[in-house]
């Protein structure tokens, strides 16, 4: 990747899963305690980008989900056989964490790509994925995207800060609010941590009802320093 690496590595168990990218596996499992390798996928060969993987459920089958500019995969936990595979084009960097519910795996990046869900299905003949939908409603460059209640909210390069219907791909409400930047969520709120400016947070409720903003307040001692932003968004 050309800005090095800045994967979250993912425990899980003793296994230690990273995305080291590239023609010998673009995941990789080792031991978390040796360092030693227990499995590549070897037939998963895509360049890394910057997406952690996740551990999910899928299908009553739990496996990792990884993210690259070219695909959108599914990964055996035991082996790193690839369970299920999906064309998924990114451009310049792709970095949000894909969030997983109900079998659909729902994407976003940044430089004008936008979203795309994905529907897996098992059979006997093993799994597949459809593609759900595809738009630029949510084109997140990095800070994330959280799902609650069926509800994906965001900042999109595009519209702000966005609700968007997990299942549809429909937006339900779009708000400025702080600006670009990260989301978390507690307790039914959404907390938005503007990334420029005064680094000014917002607490939002968790709700498809339309914005409703229940107060923010600006970082206090920022540094008037935004040089690491800059950089990343150049």
């Amino acid at each position: 990747s050309d800005l090095g690496y800045s994967e979250s590595p993912l425990v899980d168990g003793e296994r230690l899963i990273v995305s080291p990218g590239g023609k010998a596996g673009t995941v990789a499992a080792f031991n978390k305690k040796t360092g030693e390798l227990i499995w590549r996928t070897t037939a998963f060969g895509d360049s890394a980008e910057y997406v952690s993987p996740i551990l999910t459920e899928i299908c009553g089958v739990q496996q990792y989900v990884q993210l690259t500019q070219q695909s959108l995969v599914g990964i055996s936990r035991d082996k790193g056989d690839v369970l299920w595979r999906a064309a998924r084009r990114g451009a310049t960097a792709v970095i949000p964490t894909p969030v997983v519910a109900d079998d659909q795996v729902f994407v976003t990046s940044g430089y004008g790509v936008g979203c795309n869900a994905f529907k897996v299905t098992k059979s006997p003949g093993g799994f597949s994925a459809e593609e759900v939908y595809s738009n630029k409603n949510v084109a997140n460059h990095h800070g994330g995207v959280v799902l609650h209640n069926g509800y994906v909210y965001g900042h999109s390069d595009s519209k702000g800060w966005v609700c968007l219907d997990f299942k549809t791909g429909d937006v339900k409400w779009s708000n400025g609010s702080v600006g670009k930047g990260s989301v978390t969520m507690a307790d039914g709120h959404l907390y938005l941590r503007s990334e420029g400016g005064k680094g000014s947070l917002a607490l939002v409720e968790a709700t498809p009802d339309g914005y409703k903003e229940k107060g923010r307040f600006d970082q206090p001692d920022r540094s008037r320093s935004e040089e690491h932003t800059s950089e990343l968004q150049s």
